[in-house]
């Protein structure tokens, strides 16, 4: 991973510095690129969120080998792990993209790496047309769950039509992308959604076979609408701190609308995961799974198909040994026992 964390460095010059701590500090207002909007605020509150959690260790227990499978959705994962929908090589990750890392390349790492690791990636959405191109050449070859922007109008439905053709389990959208300045700075129309609009999204996904999953929850209150309109999953998420500037962490908030809207709907979570440690405080947070973004482009640009696989291989690692230091030997063992402190779920 060092190897691949230098040559990422060196690609993504003037877009991520590829920081030893990826915490949103030397990246402050990078937006195009990979900092966080504004003050950095909502980036480094998601870091510092999850860094405030501490876990209960324990070597006293009957676990030797924790399984660390779980299933979300009715989907199999080798882990409760993901990869983020990140979509736009050439305007957030490389300022100069060289032949053979362009968006489809870039597609095909992330799917393939996840795969060779028993999980799933998921596809970004944007306003040139080469994102959602490689998003449908990449769920064409392999499995993965594609997310759309909330675009006015037909382009909407007919994003979801194109990405549904390829028979994923779940289609995803960001709502909270209706804040996004790449998309106004491009002329294109996002809009936010009231929970009538958002139930004729997921009756639409339904029909057409698949899953909904919604991101971009940050209160209780919408999980409760998401959950009303019929979304088979919620992603609880601040965008990677690049879409409003002074949120809460997505730690800070789960806790409650896992609390709100367990069992009525698969509750996945995201903020600044940089390890399999990270994994395991989030789903002791109230997260069923976990979604890895700005680590998942570092492997990918650094290193390809191989880098990604290997940065999950690593986090698999982590991820098990977290729990076999917390006494759990399944993923349904991780609960909010082996927090310090704890909290009422």
């Amino acid at each position: 991973m060092s190897e691949y964390r230098t040559t990422a460095r060196e690609r993504m010059k003037g877009r991520c510095r590829v920081c030893p701590v990826c915490n949103g500090k030397a990246c402050v207002g990078e937006v195009p690129g990979m900092g966080g909007l504004g003050t950095g605020a909502s980036f480094q509150n998601n870091f510092e969120a999850l860094a405030a959690v501490r876990l209960n260790m324990t070597a006293l227990h009957d676990v030797k080998v924790p399984d660390t499978a779980t299933t979300v959705m009715g989907i199999d994962l080798a882990m409760p792990v993901m990869a983020a929908p990140i979509g736009g090589v050439c305007f957030n990750m490389m300022a100069d993209v060289p032949k053979g890392h362009g968006e489809e390349d870039y597609v095909e790492a992330v799917l393939a790496g996840c795969e060779a690791n028993g999980i799933l990636g998921c596809t970004g959405d944007g306003v040139p047309p080469f994102i959602i191109d490689a998003a449908v050449r990449g769920l064409t070859a392999h499995k993965g769950i594609p997310f759309i922007k909330p675009w006015e109008g037909a382009e909407l439905f007919e994003k979801i039509d194109r990405v549904a053709a390829c028979k994923p389990a779940a289609i995803g959208m960001d709502i909270d992308a209706a804040g996004l300045v790449t998309l106004r700075v491009m002329g294109r129309p996002v809009t936010p959604m009231n929970t009538a609009e958002l139930a004729q999204v997921a009756k639409h996904v339904h029909e057409k076979g698949c899953k909904f999953i919604v991101k971009g929850i940050m209160t209780p209150a919408d999980a409760e609408k998401a959950a009303r309109a019929g979304c088979d999953a919620i992603v609880v998420s601040n965008h990677g701190g690049r879409i409003l500037d002074h949120t809460p962490g997505a730690a800070e908030v789960l806790p409650a609308i896992a609390a709100a809207v367990r069992g009525k709907v698969a509750i996945l979570a995201d903020g600044a995961v940089r390890t399999g440690t990270d994994v395991l405080k989030l789903v002791a947070l109230g997260a069923d799974a976990v979604l890895i973004g700005r680590p998942v482009s570092v492997a990918a640009v650094g290193g390809g198909t191989d880098g990604v696989t290997e940065l999950f291989a690593t986090i698999k690692a982590q991820f098990s040994q977290a729990m076999l230091l917390t006494g759990c030997g399944c993923v349904r063992d991780i609960t909010p026992s082996i927090i310090h402190g704890g909290f009422a779920r």
